[in-house]
């Protein structure tokens, strides 16, 4: 069976079935940001389904045929994650990720660099189980 070509099915399959220890980290960092009054992300996905869909606790903020972005705007930073589908070198489909973040204030970089190494780890991890879950 192949993965599937609907790029919300693809997006929920990564961001909304995390690993154990992917959440705990989360609530390890809504923890302690929490201290700074930086929003957690239960706070996140709860505006933001008040107003219109979500992906795991991200806003979707668009949507077309070949990407999907989800993100959020905060007084630290404001980050987005495009999710991208094409046709690869050898004629099969990727799925590329992509993140951008803009940092707003010394709070919001150092933010960056602390979670950076995280964020790489997670993301290659939610492809790896996305694949796993998508191709059955």
């Amino acid at each position: 069976m192949g993965a599937s070509d609907d790029l919300e099915v693809l997006a929920r399959a990564l961001f909304e079935r995390q690993a154990w220890w992917i959440r705990a980290l989360t609530w390890v960092r809504d923890a302690v940001m929490a201290t700074v009054g930086v929003k957690s992300s239960r706070a996140i996905g709860a505006a933001a389904a008040t107003r219109g869909s979500v992906i795991g606790y991200f806003p979707l903020l668009s949507k077309s045929a070949g990407e999907l972005v989800v993100g959020e705007d905060d007084r630290h930073l404001d980050f987005r994650v495009a999710n991208l589908l094409r046709t690869g070198a050898a004629g099969g489909r990727e799925l590329v990720v992509v993140t951008v973040v803009h940092c707003h204030n010394r709070l919001g970089r150092t933010y960056l660099a602390v979670i950076a190494p995280f964020r790489r780890t997670i993301l290659r991890a939610n492809l790896e189980r996305a694949v796993r879950v998508m191709e059955g």
